[in-house]
């Protein structure tokens, strides 16, 4: 090999080492950054949870079957608390399903790009009230004495605060709550995603002669499925987790709602107050199992995971 060819060779090989390092300097980097949140995963996430299989099946050390199921299930409390919970859940994804799809749609269809991103910004703002505090919020709202909306509860027969919360109106009630503080969001994301639909496929429809209502109804609504699919997915994860909610109103109304109304309020009664931690935990894996089989159902009739 002559000079000048080992000395190319020298330069190639060299070239090729430093564009090997910033790949492999970037991957130490992307491991370092994604190592905090795995330990946090394994310590507050996974370990609990492995924690919790293990008390589920177990009492005083020792293996229990599925005993503390089988109490669980014979809990006066527990079928009411699951009536409960469901009945909100089938009111709130079906409302949040309807008006959320809606709301994006109208405001994606705004010929004003200033008026749209204030509409979206409007809706967003409730989020920045979650959990406690926006409960807290509506605790004025659904008292007629001090409410600002006080002549629209009147006129539907409520005369005070109890009244209001009387159990037949809780899940129509947690279901307005957690719409005006979650849906924002979420029709933000769906304007995105309608962002994303080709403009050639919205064009051809206008020439087609499409109107709006049926743009929606054959184009957009088909191409969000996946982003519907995700949100319901989303919405099963944290309603059936109601917990602050109910928890503020017992509180707040003096026991007019019941302390062990949902679910997780039960567990909680469990855990802390019969100091059975056995039986909170079968039913934080019956929540489990449920949601994970409900969210089984609509990833795969959404195609959430398919490929377009």
């Amino acid at each position: 090999m002559t000079p000048l060819s080992a000395g190319a060779e020298t330069r190639r090989r060299g070239g090729e080492q430093r564009r090997r390092n910033p790949n492999r300097s970037q991957s130490a980097m992307a491991y370092a950054f994604s190592s905090g949140y795995g330990i946090l995963l394994l310590l507050f996430g996974l370990g609990p949870a492995l924690y919790a299989v293990y008390l589920a099946f177990t009492k005083a050390g020792s293996f229990a079957g599925v005993d503390n199921f089988v109490r669980v299930f014979g809990d006066y409390r527990f079928w009411p608390a699951v009536q409960h919970v469901s009945a909100y859940l089938v009111i709130w994804l079906i409302f949040q399903i309807v008006f959320v799809v809606l709301l994006a749609l109208i405001v994606h269809n705004f010929a004003s790009r200033w008026l749209s991103t204030s509409v979206r910004f409007v809706y967003y703002i409730p989020g920045a009230l979650a959990g406690a505090s926006s409960v807290l919020l509506w605790l004025f709202l659904l008292d007629p004495s001090v409410s600002p909306v006080s002549g629209i509860l009147r006129g539907l027969g409520f005369d005070s605060f109890v009244a209001t919360v009387s159990l037949d109106n809780l899940p129509v009630i947690f279901t307005i709550v957690s719409f005006w503080t979650g849906a924002g969001q979420w029709i933000v994301i769906m304007y995105g995603a309608l962002n994303n639909i080709s403009p050639e496929i919205m064009e051809a429809s206008r020439i087609d002669g499409a109107g709006p209502v049926q743009t929606a109804w054959y184009i957009q609504l088909p191409l969000l499925r996946k982003w519907i699919s995700y949100m319901v997915v989303m919405s099963i994860a944290a309603g059936s987790q109601l917990f602050v909610e109910p928890r503020v109103l017992s509180q707040a109304s003096k026991g007019v709602v019941p302390q062990d109304y949902s679910l997780n309020q039960l567990a909680y009664l469990y855990a802390f107050r019969q100091n059975d931690f056995n039986g909170s935990a079968a039913i934080s894996l019956i929540l489990l199992a449920v949601a994970l089989i409900l969210a089984a159902f609509f990833v795969f009739r959404g195609g959430l995971f398919e490929r377009d």
